[in-house]
């Protein structure tokens, strides 16, 4: 996580890339391959079904993390913003460094029209990871709303 803060952006995406990997192991093969089943369903926009894997996922494996982002990657794509949210707080509970968990926060409170709440989420991102894809745009455009315009 550290040389993820300070690394130049194409090292950083190779860090993150590294720690998501470490994310994804669950130590259980049943785990994984509810894991592998969740991610397909999404990949090919079947979301019902990945949450229905992803809710198996996560009563088998609690303490697993990714099991509860991916099924709020599934809640989100079905606009079920309450049930992703709850997921999304399980898993900054279970990983408070979990960056992607906090980027997707962030962007359901801006969709939500929660710029100052989503700002600091985006602020939480920035400095864990810096280089997150998006992050600077969504700074940059909520400034202006949050901290007031420059005289």
């Amino acid at each position: 996580m550290a040389e993820l803060k300070s690394a130049e952006p194409a090292r950083a995406e190779q860090v993150a890339g590294q720690i998501r990997h470490l994310w994804d192991a669950s130590g259980s093969a049943t785990a994984d391959y509810l894991l592998r089943r969740t991610r397909k369903a999404i990949d090919i926009s079947e979301m019902e079904v990945a949450v229905e894997h992803a809710t198996a996922l996560v009563d088998h494996a609690p303490e697993f993390a990714q099991g509860w982002a991916e099924r709020a990657r599934a809640y989100y794509a079905l606009d079920l913003y309450g049930p992703a949210l709850s997921d999304l707080e399980q898993v900054i509970a279970l990983n408070p460094t979990h960056f992607d968990a906090i980027m997707g926060l962030a962007v359901m409170l801006d969709e939500m029209g929660k710029p100052e709440d989503a700002y600091e989420a985006y602020q939480q991102v920035e400095a864990i990871h810096p280089h997150q894809a998006g992050l600077t745009e969504a700074l940059e455009r909520l400034a202006p709303l949050v901290r007031g315009q420059e005289l």
